[in-house]
Formats: C-alpha cells, structure tokens, sequence
C-alpha cells in the first residue's frame, strides 16, 4: 500500500486531521502534510520518525511502506496496474486478475523483422 493511503488510514483511525499532525512535525506545515498524505510529496527520516510517533506506529512500518512505493524492481506501469486494482471493487480485482491469467497463459505475439 503506498505511504500516503497508509498515513490517511493512519490519521483516520487516530482522528487527526492534516492540521493536528503538521503540529507534531518538525519543519512541516499542513500544506506539506497534506500532500504527504494526498501521495504528492514524500517526508524526509527526521519527518518520517516524527509522524510514527504521532501516529503511534513504528517508524519501520512507515519506511517499509516507502520503500514499497520506490520499488526499483517495479516499472511504472506496475505501479499503476497495482493503484488501479486496489481501487476496484472485490469483484472487479477478480475479473482483472481472471483476464491477466489468461493472457499470462497466452504466447506471446511473434514481432516481425523489421525490412532492410
């Protein structure tokens, strides 16, 4: 799950607005929280430290989440197959993923040579 759909959970269960948290955090204001949390901006170690604390977790849980969202080994187009699925309903991520396999099952089209 990426960062910032972790640190909107995260605040929706603690009830803490953008506001409440930019309190807590050094050198971050609301604008800065918000689009930590909208997915537009990351947070730096001493933020991310600053926000476990005040969201109660583990700084680990919110640097794994990061490091999920930087991902190297995944392309962006994994990225955003991924963001897509979770927003889909139960039922839509089942048929996505009945149509992957079966074109996963498929060979791949032969590319012709290009003419010299």
């Amino acid at each position: 799950m990426p960062l910032a759909t972790t640190l909107r959970l995260l605040a929706r269960a603690r009830g803490m607005s953008a506001t409440e948290i930019a309190t807590a955090i050094p050198r971050a204001g609301v604008d800065t929280v918000s689009a930590w949390m909208r997915g537009e901006k990351l947070p730096g170690k001493e933020q991310l430290d600053a926000l476990a604390r005040t969201l109660g977790v583990p700084a680990g849980a919110l640097l794994a989440e990061l490091a999920s969202t930087l991902d190297p080994a995944r392309t962006q187009g994994e990225h955003d197959l991924l963001n897509a699925y979770r927003a889909m309903t139960t039922r839509q991520q089942g048929a996505l993923l009945e149509i992957a396999r079966g074109l996963a099952d498929q060979p791949a089209p032969r590319r012709r040579k290009a003419a010299k």
